[in-house]
């Protein structure tokens, strides 16, 4: 694994889970594979669960790790290819990306979609102009149309948590008061594109995906429908994808509550965090026993860690 900056770069999604796996079992197996390696994470968004868990898993490889909050701790960088940089842009992606690749083994970055220009976000013209500038590897810690380390730690739980070979996991659109990215849904459908479920997404009508995502995947406007004898259900909002970025629907009928989940078999809450209570899902569902969105944010920590752990080895092949 050289660059890991979608859920396409997995070559064997068994093998990736089974380390990941491993991880989980004993973190610190593996705690020289990064001996004086330094990771560098760019945030040009907030993060919490992204952070935190990259930088444990990079702890626990032995590696350094650097971060950098682009947006208020660094340059404002150009990443347009002959731009004239005579406003407020002072240095081009192309110097930056170089001069990093000296400082770090490893650039991972976070640079969400501005919901305007679909073209432009879907180019991801921040994360692809380090991939192509940069020397070294390049992870995605969420970019304008992906959440990769996300789906691996999704998969990972559906795969401890499931009860029989081939569970039913639907993704849900939920309501929320602000316009979201498409990044952490379309990672978790090409994700579950590759598992072996039975996988439905839900959502109300205009609120289609790419469909060069869902193309392989089943979509219904009824979420009633959708939950009958799920085994997981993924709740998540984003925003309108052909009229790109707005809201059209802010349906409270849309939240996950009690009464949807019984229509399920004892279905399992997953959601990536941070959520909205009582507007994304109810109180009852987000503490229930059925939840396991804590669970899943843990997995964090070994998606990231396995991820790391193939992109050394290759380093050092």
């Amino acid at each position: 694994m050289k660059y890991f900056t979608s859920v396409n770069h997995i070559d064997d999604l068994d093998e990736l889970l089974l380390l990941a796996k491993q991880i989980k079992s004993n973190p610190y197996a593996n705690k020289t594979a990064g001996e004086n390696k330094t990771l560098g994470l760019l945030f040009f968004n907030p993060s919490l669960r992204t952070r935190l868990s990259t930088q444990k898993a990079a702890a626990n490889l032995g590696m350094n790790c650097i971060t950098m909050n682009l947006n208020n701790e660094g340059w404002s960088l150009e990443f347009e290819d002959g731009a004239v940089m005579d406003g407020d842009k002072a240095e081009h992606a192309k110097e930056a990306a170089q001069v990093i690749s000296q400082y770090c083994d490893i650039i991972a970055i976070r640079s969400f979609p501005s919901l305007t220009d679909k073209e432009k976000d879907e180019e991801e013209h921040v994360i692809n102009a380090f991939v192509q500038y940069a020397s070294v590897p390049v992870i995605s810690l969420e970019g304008a149309t992906e959440h990769p380390l996300q789906a691996v730690a999704d998969i990972l739980t559906i795969q401890e948590y499931k009860t029989t070979q081939k569970p039913k996991v639907v993704l849900t659109w939920a309501p929320h008061p602000k316009a979201l990215p498409h990044a952490v849904p379309n990672s978790f459908i090409k994700m579950m594109q590759l598992a072996n479920v039975d996988f439905v997404i839900t959502h109300p009508e205009g609120y289609e995906l790419n469909p060069e995502v869902t193309k392989n995947s089943t979509v219904t406007h009824n979420q009633e429908e959708a939950f009958k004898d799920a085994d997981f259900i993924y709740a998540k909002n984003w925003s309108n994808y052909n009229d790109y970025g707005q809201i059209l629907s802010q349906d409270a009928a849309w939240m996950v509550t009690p009464e949807k989940m019984a229509l399920t078999k004892q279905a399992k809450f997953m959601h990536c965090l941070p959520v909205r209570r009582n507007q994304v899902v109810s109180d009852a569902v987000l503490d229930g026993a059925d939840s396991i969105v804590i669970s899943q944010a843990n997995n964090r920590t070994y998606a990231a860690q396995a991820v790391l752990t193939k992109i050394l080895a290759h380093e050092s092949q």
